[in-house]
């Protein structure tokens, strides 16, 4: 075993999911046989929880009515409608504003109320939270996800998406927004914001990126 590698095993490592199937056999490592019932009723009673039943009802209801047929514009509408959340908040990178206002625009010809903040709001310096100013290469104001939850938070959103924005800086998103999330845009500048392209050609192009390390 390499030193510092943590070789658990854990759910990418089964290949029967019987906890799906249920006429298969569970490995030996399997978190659903080797939970503990504590963890499992702790998971229950969360979903007793403010608005959590209702997202669980309303998410399995979109799954099922639009399995392979709605885009998932349409199912964040969809989703909205069930939770009645008319109010949706967009934070978007500045770099798909283009996105962000066809979306915006969609959802005013749907009923609902479209409020968006820009990742670059108030343009704020990197430099001024301690940013490396290298990084002011690519552009000198910072994103800055934490404002842009709290403006969406003061606009009483009832339901906020993300569009494009950073790896880490969605994250903080997510932390400080008190509307829930979900996303329908993942930026990745190489693939044309479709980042799993980089999985499905991890085995062909992408393979001598990614495993640099097992063919040395």
């Amino acid at each position: 075993m390499e030193k510092g590698i943590n070789n658990e095993h854990s759910c990418v490592d089964c290949g029967t999911q019987n906890c799906k199937y249920k006429n298969r056999t569970y490995p030996e490592f399997c978190l659903t046989t080797n939970l503990d019932e504590s963890d499992r009723l702790w998971a229950l009673e969360k979903y007793e929880e403010s608005n959590n039943k209702a997202i669980m009802i309303a998410s399995a209801e979109v799954e099922y009515e639009g399995y392979c047929k709605w885009t998932r514009v349409q199912e964040i509408m969809e989703f909205a409608h069930k939770i009645n959340a008319k109010r949706i908040g967009i934070a978007n990178c500045i770099g798909l504003i283009n996105e962000a206002r066809i979306f915006a625009k969609i959802l005013r010809a749907n009923g609902f109320e479209p409020f968006a903040v820009i990742c670059k709001v108030a343009g704020q310096s990197k430099t001024s939270v301690g940013i490396p100013s290298e990084c002011e290469n690519i552009g000198a104001a910072m994103c800055n996800p934490i404002l842009q939850a709290r403006l969406l938070n003061q606009a009483n959103t009832d339901l906020n998406v993300v569009i494009g924005l950073c790896v880490g800086h969605d994250s903080l998103f997510y932390k400080y927004s008190n509307a829930y999330v979900t996303t329908l845009v993942t930026k990745d500048r190489v693939t044309g914001n479709n980042p799993a392209a980089a999985l499905y050609t991890a085995n062909s192009y992408y393979y001598k990126k990614f495993f640099k390390k097992a063919i040395e």
